[in-house]
């Protein structure tokens, strides 16, 4: 088809469609789990190296000493963990999902936005956000956002309420060890809940409007067990001898997950590169980059966000690969800044 040369924008961006709180901590008994609301915060706590199980007593020096002894650093940790008196962990956190999905908060030309809209439009007429909503309501479901907690756990109840003018409009209740993480397919008991969380959330996506939702899992464990807040990035301490190992993440002494993380996991949902049906899903990013820790990182996709959506929206021609149409819809539901040309 025809149609009219269009520039690519210098500024175009997008607010995220699903926005999460920061997930915190506290702790009480699997058999009080009705009182979890009033249940007391975990805090984050410092201890030395020395004291904790998975920590070197000594931080040694990385320089070379003439005389050839090696001396240590004093260090610190910080820590997290269930009170002797309570086995289970509870996880809370707000998130709001907006619609507007083909509005973005910034873009530089005018021809871009009208056929960038009508790309949206045509998708949302042939497809829906069903399938998008369906990955997102089975990682709520299932608990990845509970990351490192979720291993080990002896039981996992995730609780979703969505919320109208501070009342409780609906809520559903599920056994989050019961669905996969590696597939998007829930047992014969959950699947009526999860699509009936997943048809709220399209509801959400598809208008201009928003809802909020409050999600909480209870993660039982045993008693004094530790728990795993988001890890924050150490930087070097300089004029001081005395360094901190490892820093959790709180909000005023509150261990708790970050948001950035909370929102990794509801958009881990790209099963659509090559082997995503044997590797299993990778979070949304323009280029399908998976951090695989703080100095490497790998990238799985060969037709990468940009190059798709420019296909979209200059030439008209969906994405032909199967899924590829979804991973484009999935990557503006995350939102942020698409540079398409320098």
């Amino acid at each position: 088809m025809a149609t009219t040369e269009l520039n690519a924008p210098l500024k175009l961006a997008f607010d995220c469609k699903l926005d999460p709180s920061d997930a915190l901590f506290s702790a009480g008994c699997w058999s009080q789990r009705d009182h979890g609301s009033s249940w007391p915060a975990i805090t984050v706590q410092e201890i030395p190296a020395d004291k904790h199980r998975c920590s070197q007593s000594r931080g040694r020096r990385g320089d070379r000493l003439q005389s050839g002894a090696v001396t240590g650093s004093a260090q610190t940790v910080d820590v997290a963990m269930l009170p002797k008196d309570a086995d289970t962990l509870r996880v809370r956190f707000a998130l709001r999902v907006l619609g507007g999905v083909a509005i973005p908060s910034q873009c530089s030309d005018a021809g871009f936005r009208k056929r960038l809209s009508q790309a949206v439009a045509h998708y949302t007429r042939e497809h829906g956000f069903a399938h998008l909503a369906y990955r997102y309501a089975h990682n709520i479901a299932n608990g990845r956002f509970l990351w490192r907690n979720r291993i080990g756990a002896e039981n996992i109840d995730v609780v979703v309420r969505q919320i109208f003018r501070s009342d409780i409009a609906r809520q559903w209740h599920f056994d989050a060890l019961a669905l996969p993480l590696r597939e998007f397919v829930a047992p014969p008991s959950m699947q009526g809940a999860v699509q009936e969380l997943a048809e709220v959330i399209e509801q959400a996506l598809c208008s201009e409007k928003y809802l909020l939702f409050e999600v909480v899992a209870y993660v039982r464990m045993r008693e004094g067990q530790e728990v795993f807040p988001s890890q924050e990035l150490v930087l070097k301490r300089h004029n001081n001898n005395e360094q901190k190992h490892k820093a959790l993440y709180s909000v005023n002494g509150i261990a708790g997950i970050h948001r950035n993380k909370i929102d990794n996991a509801l958009r881990t949902i790209d099963t659509w590169y090559p082997d995503g049906n044997e590797l299993g899903p990778i979070a949304i990013e323009p280029y399908g980059l998976v951090s695989a820790g703080r100095e490497s990182s790998q990238t799985y996709r060969k037709r990468d966000c940009y190059s798709l959506l420019e296909t979209w929206v200059h030439c008209d021609q969906q994405p032909v690969i199967q899924g590829d149409h979804h991973y484009v819809m999935a990557n503006l539901v995350r939102g942020g800044v698409l540079t398409l040309r320098e």
